[in-house]
Parts: structure tokens; C-alpha cells; sequence
């Protein structure tokens, strides 16, 4: 299944992604060039240079939400990524609808086992 169709633009995709991410009061927008959202070291949701927004949720919420709009697994690089859905521009318009997912995306981050930072540590 192809991904969704592109109908807004890169800088609109952006902004909605920022007023979604607004939306949720522990959730902190990071990345210059691609935009995404992680807690503990773990992303749970992105802006691809693909232009899609995606969302990373657990096994029951991925499978509703695939089922309900009709989209795909996120496909990047080549690679589907399992636990990533693509977020259909005609919902990402609707931040109020998409909030909820949201919400369960940064609460199933919060689940997963904190990865270590890559970062060295001044001395």
C-alpha cells in the first residue's frame, strides 16, 4: 500500500506538527531539520523528509489506528518501521482528533526501557 497523499506543504506540515506537539503539556519538539519528539532517548513521533508525520504507539492503539484511517506502517529507507504509523494529512489537519494518539504515543514512550545517551560528557 502506497503511503498517503501529500495535500499540504512542507512548512504547513511543520507548523500542524508544532501545534500538535503544543498541544501535549510534557512533549518538547526537537531537531532543526527533521522535527521529532523522544522521551528517555526513545522517538516517538516525526516529521520524515519524506513529508509524513509519524506516530510510534503500541500494538493495539497501531492496529485501531490503522484500521480507522486507513493508512500504512511507516516505510523509510526502505525499512518498515513496525511500530510507526503514518499520520494522513486530512487528520493532521485536525489537531483535536489526532491529540489523542498523540497522548498515547508519548504515553507508550514512557513504557519503553530509556536508552543510554550518545553524548560524551565534559570533563
Amino acid at each position: 500500500m502506497p503511503p498517503p497523499k501529500q495535500t499540504i506543504s512542507p512548512e504547513e506540515r511543520v507548523a500542524l506538527y508544532n501545534k500538535l506537539v503544543e498541544s501535549h503539556p510534557g512533549a518538547e519538539r526537537k531537531g532543526a531539520t527533521i522535527p521529532y519528539t523522544s522521551l528517555n532517548g526513545n522517538m516517538y513521533s516525526y516529521v520524515s523528509k519524506d513529508g509524513f508525520v509519524a506516530l510510534r504507539l503500541g500494538k493495539e492503539d497501531r492496529e485501531a489506528f490503522l484500521a480507522k484511517y486507513k493508512t500504512t506502517l511507516v516505510l523509510s529507507y526502505g525499512i518498515i518501521q513496525k511500530e510507526y504509523v503514518t499520520v494522513p494529512d486530512t487528520l493532521l489537519k485536525k489537531t483535536n482528533e489526532l491529540k489523542p494518539y498523540f497522548d498515547l504515543s508519548y504515553n507508550y514512550a514512557v513504557t519503553l526501557k530509556p536508552k543510554p545517551t550518545t553524548k560524551t560528557k565534559k570533563k
